[in-house]
């Protein structure tokens, strides 16, 4: 094969779409050229207040990219990918070329229909554990992209997380103009972009050991508390740089998808990262070298409702 065509664009932008992003801003763009896909940064979409150094915007397209290697791989022609191909363009997160032709692996096959199921989910999940043989495959995806992923294990080590936290979300909340801007992407339910009332946790009590973003005036239902233990998972690099955020979003899909799979929910908590000195803390408290990049809550739940997309068309450049 020469080169990828406009149905593998179409296939690998349709898929890209689905990936998770803050507050839903869908920061990508998708493109064909010289029969290679490449996957590009929308800056128009980026959050000028929350996003200042573009890590959540690197984390998304990351994500998108995944959800493309997915899409190709499924189609017979897996790629060959490379992260920031081209150092004159700064918003060229990934160039993917067709690799040799052959048919999905089964997990490319199970990971690929999850696309289409998987959402976060904000609302209170049931008191089951995470049995030990999902947890090592959620490690297991993360290692796969060249991330780490720590499961926090016991109280004293969910308090510690539960306080930084609530530290971080204290300070953003105390923001004005990062008030303003979430407030600007919380969209209505025929919105194709931005946070809808219905992908928003309840308001947050002060007795959650989590903090939950303002995307909703709704009060929970009596009886509908937080789980008291829940698993929390650090997902990490090595590094902190451009090309680590890139794959940080890679490995992120990666272990959401095989959190889809297992029949299992999940939800993403930015605040600790948000916050330059909460990074710091909770990267001490893990005891270990690196960068925490996204924290995951993680654990079985009531299904829900994916947040809106924009169509394909507006994606591709």
């Amino acid at each position: 094969m020469n080169g990828y065509d406009e149905s593998d664009l179409r296939r690998a932008a349709a898929a890209g779409i689905q990936a998770p992003s803050m507050h839903n801003t869908q920061p990508w763009a998708f493109r064909l050229r010289d029969g290679a896909i490449e996957v590009t940064a929308d800056p128009t979409r980026r959050l000028t207040v929350a996003d200042q150094s573009g890590w959540a915007m690197r984390l998304a397209l990351g994500a998108a990219t995944f959800n493309a290697r997915l899409a190709l791989a499924w189609g017979g022609t897996p790629a060959d990918v490379l992260l920031l191909p081209d150092p004159a363009e700064s918003g060229l997160a990934a160039r993917l070329t067709p690799g040799k032709k052959r048919p999905p692996t089964y997990a490319e096959r199970d990971l690929y229909a999850a696309i289409e199921r998987r959402h976060s989910n904000r609302q209170p999940f049931w008191p089951d554990p995470v049995p030990a043989g999902a947890r090592v495959r959620l490690i297991e995806a993360a290692r796969a992209e060249h991330a780490w992923l720590d499961l926090l294990v016991g109280m004293t080590a969910l308090t510690g997380f539960s306080e930084i936290a609530h530290s971080a979300d204290r300070v953003l909340r105390r923001d004005g103009r990062y008030q303003a801007e979430l407030i600007s992407w919380t969209g209505t339910e025929s919105a194709t972009d931005g946070m809808p009332a219905f992908a928003g946790a309840a308001v947050g009590e002060s007795h959650d050991l989590i903090p939950q973003r303002a995307f909703t005036e709704r009060r929970r239902a009596p009886g509908r508390d937080y789980e008291p233990e829940p698993l929390v998972g650090i997902l990490g690099t090595a590094g902190d740089r451009r090309l680590d955020q890139l794959q940080a979003g890679q490995a992120l899909q990666r272990v959401l998808l095989t959190v889809t799979d297992a029949g299992l929910a999940c939800s993403m908590i930015s605040q600790p990262i948000e916050v330059p000195a909460a990074r710091d803390q909770l990267r001490r408290s893990l005891g270990r070298t690196g960068f925490p990049q996204i924290a995951l809550r993680i654990g079985y739940g009531h299904p829900g409702r994916r947040s809106p997309r924009r169509p394909v068309e507006e994606t591709l450049g």
